[in-house]
């Protein structure tokens, strides 16, 4: 295993998270919700989003488990009051759709600096990964299971009965999405949408 590719794999996912959770933080405020910037969480400050399970543990097991093929991570949740929202059932939609989007935005501004700028090999190199796990990132956030931004997004949309009923699942959703990586639906279904990505961003 190299150790170094762990270390430079391991603080870029900390900084896509930070903007991903920053996001999520920006839209809920600006839609009437300031609990994230009275909980100090409105910052692109890596040190206010590590949770110690999502953003140490659970990366550095994945690294290993798939010999550094998959790193995949989760900060401390933003915390979001949706009925301090303007429009609850519209908003709990935007501001789930916010960190998927910013990973995407911020991975095709980094694809043309890195069009445009002379790197040297290890710019080359961390702007390359940078713009690899933003995608994954922004990617496997969007599947529908609790407690992923998917799954916001699909509340917003579903019947309030039917939503609230799904929402049951967030318990249990670390375990579904780890059993679910183990029976290869990265390779199966996020994969190839990374890679369609990829190749619209290069």
């Amino acid at each position: 295993m190299n150790i170094a590719g762990l270390l430079i794999s391991f603080g870029l996912l900390i900084i896509a998270m930070t903007v991903h959770e920053f996001a999520h933080g920006w839209v809920a405020n600006k839609l009437g919700d300031p609990t994230a910037k009275y909980s100090g969480r409105l910052t692109l400050n890596p040190l206010a989003h590590i949770d110690p399970l999502g953003t140490i543990i659970l990366p550095l097991a994945l690294f290993i488990a798939t010999s550094g093929r998959f790193v995949f991570g989760a900060a401390k949740p933003v915390p979001i009051n949706y009925w301090s929202l303007k429009n609850p059932k519209r908003d709990i939609i935007l501001v789930g759709a916010a960190g998927p989007l910013a990973n995407f935005v911020l991975a095709f501004i980094l694809s043309l600096l890195w069009r445009v700028l002379p790197l040297s090999t290890i710019w080359d190199f961390i702007l390359k990964n940078l713009i690899f796990i933003n995608v994954i990132l922004g990617v496997f956030n969007l599947l529908p299971i609790p407690p992923l931004d998917g799954s916001r997004i699909l509340m917003g949309l579903l019947p309030a009965s039917l939503a609230d009923k799904y929402s049951r699942l967030e318990p249990y959703g670390f375990i579904i999405i780890i059993v679910l990586i183990s029976l290869g639906v990265f390779d199966v279904l996020i994969e190839p949408l990374v890679r369609i990505i990829l190749s619209w961003i290069f």
